[in-house]
């Protein structure tokens, strides 16, 4: 699947709108025919990845380069589906140098690099003003953007970070000015006046809401993972008590790394990271998250983990740490970007041990998802 991927990515940049749902498509048809015949391959890959016939040259010039040097690299067709998820109960080692995982891995950490050349300059401030007003904008998925739109995504997703930041608890506490009238304690202080001499008002109690962000880095995440960081950058530098982390098979904790004044300073940062790419232990992260910083989690944190679900670990293990989270933290809201495909389904191990114990589950591929989150950010 990381190989698959990574040619997606590649055809994307020839200017074909490949979608994650075709690039899935693209694994599943991989797995009918024989990956040793080119011929089967190529026909395969081309019947699912490409829609129009005009862009048939451009499909072919990107197999035989993507697919010759893989095959140099002695990763031939062979390693097209060989780092998919595990349906069985078998656990992911550590990658070998020279394999495909490692491969996946230096590709996305270029890629990482690569997008300081595409995103806003340095020092650009985070109030950035206004929008384009296109539903097509919110409603776009995010695999299919092409990189003209990018600094457009930038500033919506700064905007759809405020609209977060200005929700409030429902719950109003009495004021002497301003706030709305509050009718019943107003009738009740003049109850024995006969008419209405003093007004009783109420305001917004405002809650110390912490976010604890948990963001799925691995190979399946490639298209989203992106956009998505986007978001919670913007989520870091609006919100006042945010805690951010990313994680494949393991946590790093990259809250300061989000900290900053634009978004290209903190794709710096996180090239630190050493996780881009690589396989998925999500109950292992969540172990490591709950036993080094259990002590961020109390009733007034909300706990939002960005993830596909894809998990090469025991479903029992990620069922023990999800049930730890929900325990501690107020709120527990999973937002998985394939949510977005109409024919997905939550089918997958890891996806169908963690599903009860998660307050929220919602879609997380485009800006209008991301927007619909600020009716899901409250508490009890």
């Amino acid at each position: 699947m990381t190989a698959t991927l990574a040619f997606g990515r590649v055809l994307r940049g020839a200017g074909l709108q490949v979608t994650v749902s075709e690039l899935m498509d693209a694994v599943r048809a991989l797995e009918l025919v024989d990956l040793l015949d080119r011929a089967e391959v190529h026909l395969a890959l081309r019947t699912v990845l490409v829609a129009r016939r005009e862009e048939l040259p451009a499909f072919d010039r990107c197999f035989d380069a993507f697919w010759t040097f893989r095959a140099a690299e002695g990763q031939g067709l062979e390693g097209l589906i060989s780092a998919a998820p595990a349906a069985g109960p078998q656990r992911e080692e550590d990658p070998i140098p020279g394999s495909v995982e490692t491969a996946g891995r230096q590709e996305a950490q270029l890629a990482l690099e690569g997008w300081e050349e595409e995103g806003a300059e340095d020092g650009e401030p985070l109030e950035v003003p206004g929008t384009s007003p296109q539903e097509v904008l919110m409603e776009r998925d995010f695999s299919s953007f092409p990189s003209d739109q990018l600094d457009e995504v930038a500033r919506v997703t700064v905007l759809i970070a405020r609209r977060l930041a200005r929700r409030m608890s429902r719950r109003r506490r009495p004021v002497r000015r301003g706030g709305v009238v509050d009718l019943r304690r107003s009738i009740r202080a003049n109850v024995m006046k006969g008419e209405l001499v003093e007004l009783r008002r109420r305001e917004r109690r405002r809650r110390k809401v912490r976010l604890v962000l948990l963001c799925d880095v691995s190979g399946s995440m490639d298209l989203y993972s992106r956009f998505l960081l986007q978001f919670l950058y913007a989520l870091q530098n609006v919100f006042g008590r945010v805690e951010t982390f990313t994680f494949a098979t393991r946590l790093t904790r990259v809250t300061e790394h989000l900290r900053g004044l634009s978004y290209k300073r903190a794709l710096r940062q996180l090239t630190e990271v050493r996780d881009w790419s690589g396989g998925t232990r999500i109950g292992d992260s969540l172990r490591e998250f709950n036993r080094g910083w259990g002590h961020l989690l109390s009733r007034q944190t909300i706990v939002i983990l960005l993830s596909d679900g894809w998990d090469t670990g025991e479903p029992e293990e990620l069922a023990a740490e999800m049930l730890a989270l929900k325990r501690k933290a107020g709120r527990l809201i999973w937002l998985n970007p394939l949510l977005g495909n109409p024919s997905y389904e939550p089918l997958t191990r890891g996806m169908a041990a963690a599903l009860p114990l998660v307050d929220h589950f919602a879609a997380a591929h485009n800006l209008a998802s991301l927007r619909d989150l600020a009716g899901h950010l409250t508490l009890r």
